[in-house]
């Protein structure tokens, strides 16, 4: 019996017909530049119930060398910590985690090296995410922990190595923007050694007006706006400024934080710091986040600022909920990219169905039968055409540019590497080297993957509505064996022909495409 076909581009992690009536156990890690942060969630008839969170200082991007290299006490700090989140990963039987690098990571030369003994000690794969899906995510672990409302929202996270703004209108993001600076990198800048001065604290603000004057005027433009902070600086502040009776209706303000600051020079080193609300290691990075919070107030005209306990952990746990109950994101960015590029969605429907039924010929005996081959094959059957809508020759090259520079939420930076090498090697010579910055075995599924939609592409080259007819195929490691009906064969020389020349191109490759006939 012939196995169902798999539905392209969209992940099948429920069983539909199991239903969805026993709880799973999903959770979230967040590789902060500063801390490290577990969220663990149970979901349940569609309601996710937050279980366990776990925090740890990892300081990272303390560890981040001049050239980019990460020293070896921050690895192991790392590491570490890491193992302890994959134990109790372990025995709570999370089998669906999302795991995400940020600033630290993003900055990391070697990242990719320590990524692959990180997704060890974890347990677990680990995507390193731009900063703009940093963003999106922040902007949607805030909204799901906030009361509803319809109107502006303007979020601000200041994190180790990054500070996040989006403007959004409920719960939907419209404007994003991730900048370089963080509370870490900006008091190792300003306040080496953890001096505190005056003067410290003007060329800290004066580093942070620099770099909002690019931005600021697009997230000041309006009335009404619900200004919201998020994460460990912006929480750590409003704990202080509670503590001493500082707050002014629940809300920071400029005067408050102007006030915190003056406290804060009061003291001659970050380590001696001693102010109710704050723990000792949040008062080590705590200047260079001051700086950053009161210049984003006052360039953005900030009058109060309520305090989210929402952040990029629970964006990212909401947003594989919502993955689990087929809501995912990705899908909608590929929908959108495919409409803005005009691509011809009667011909991408027909090689995503070429695609899926030859991959279901052969995903088993390639071992690439997966959520994510399935998902990945897909969307690149989906987008192999935008290369089209700006010109003609080399498309693909073209195509594969644009997958891999754009924007695309819900994407890491690992997935949209993968559907741009798939793109760019849709025809023609198969440029391997592409994938090398993937390990190994992923490489081989992603060639496979590969080899998958040419053949889809090559076999609907006409165009033609006339549906194909059922194509049988095996493989072995090096042998792909594709099998037609004769007439079919006969009245398709052209087709045929192409097939030859594939036989060509993956030879290179060391596979070998073998055509027969169907008994």
């Amino acid at each position: 019996m012939r196995r169902r076909r798999a539905a392209v581009g969209n992940r099948l992690l429920l069983d539909p017909e199991m239903g969805n009536q026993s709880p799973q156990v999903i959770a979230a890690v967040d590789l902060g530049s500063n801390s490290f942060h577990m969220i663990v969630g149970e979901l349940r008839h569609g309601q996710l119930t937050i279980i366990d969170r776990l925090r740890e200082t990892v300081r990272l991007s303390e560890g981040l060398q001049k050239k980019g290299a990460l020293d070896a006490a921050a690895r192991n700090r790392a590491l570490a910590c890491l193992s302890r989140f994959g134990e109790r990963l372990k025995d709570m039987q999370a089998a669906n985690v999302r795991a995400a690098g940020t600033s630290a990571l993003r900055r990391a030369r070697d990242s990719r090296t320590f990524l692959q003994q990180a997704e060890e000690a974890l347990g677990h794969p680990i995507d390193v995410i731009a900063g703009i899906e940093e963003a999106r995510l922040i902007y949607s672990g805030v909204v799901h922990s906030m009361p509803p409302n319809d109107g502006l929202r303007l979020v601000l996270d200041i994190g180790g190595g990054s500070t996040e703004l989006i403007l959004g209108q409920g719960d939907k993001p419209e404007a994003l923007e991730s900048l370089t600076m963080g509370c870490v990198v900006m008091t190792e800048t300003h306040f080496p050694a953890g001096k505190i001065s005056r003067q410290a604290f003007e060329a800290a603000k004066v580093a942070v007006r620099l770099k909002l004057r690019p931005i600021k005027a697009y997230f000041r433009d309006g009335s009404n706006i619900e200004a919201i902070g998020a994460s460990g600086t912006i929480r750590a502040t409003e704990a202080v400024a509670r503590e001493l009776g500082l707050l002014d209706d629940n809300q920071l303000t400029i005067s408050v934080v102007e006030n915190l600051i003056d406290r804060v020079c009061g003291f001659a080193n970050a380590s001696d710091i001693d102010l109710a609300g704050l723990s000792h290691r949040r008062a080590q990075v705590w200047p260079g986040g001051l700086a950053i919070l009161v210049e984003v107030m006052l360039a953005l005209r900030i009058d109060g600022l309520s305090v989210s306990d929402g952040a990029l952990r629970e964006g990212l746990l909401y947003e594989y909920s919502g993955r689990l109950l087929h809501k995912d994101a990705r899908d909608r960015s590929v929908a959108a990219m495919a409409r803005r590029y005009h691509v011809d969605l009667v011909q991408a429907a027909r090689v995503a169905e070429t695609a899926a039924d030859l991959f279901e010929e052969l995903a088993d005996e390639w071992n690439i039968r997966t959520p994510a081959a399935t998902n990945l094959l897909g969307w690149a059957a989906q987008l192999h055409e935008i290369g089209l809508d700006i010109a003609h020759d080399a498309f693909q090259k073209h195509g594969a540019y644009v997958v891999g520079n754009a924007d695309m939420p819900g994407f890491p930076r690992d997935e949209q590497a993968i559907l741009a090498y798939m793109i760019h090697n849709q025809r023609g010579t198969l440029k391997v080297e592409l994938g090398d910055e993937q390990p190994a075995f992923r490489r081989i599924a992603v060639l496979r993957l590969t080899i998958v939609l040419r053949l889809a592409v090559l076999l609907n080259r006409s165009r033609s509505p006339q549906k194909l007819p059922a194509i049988r195929g095996s493989a072995s490691d090096a042998v792909l064996v594709l099998r037609f009906p004769a007439d079919w064969l006969q009245s398709n020389p052209l087709s045929v022909a192409d097939l030859e020349r594939e036989n060509y191109y993956l030879r290179k490759v060391d596979y070998e495409l073998r055509i027969e006939l169907t008994d």
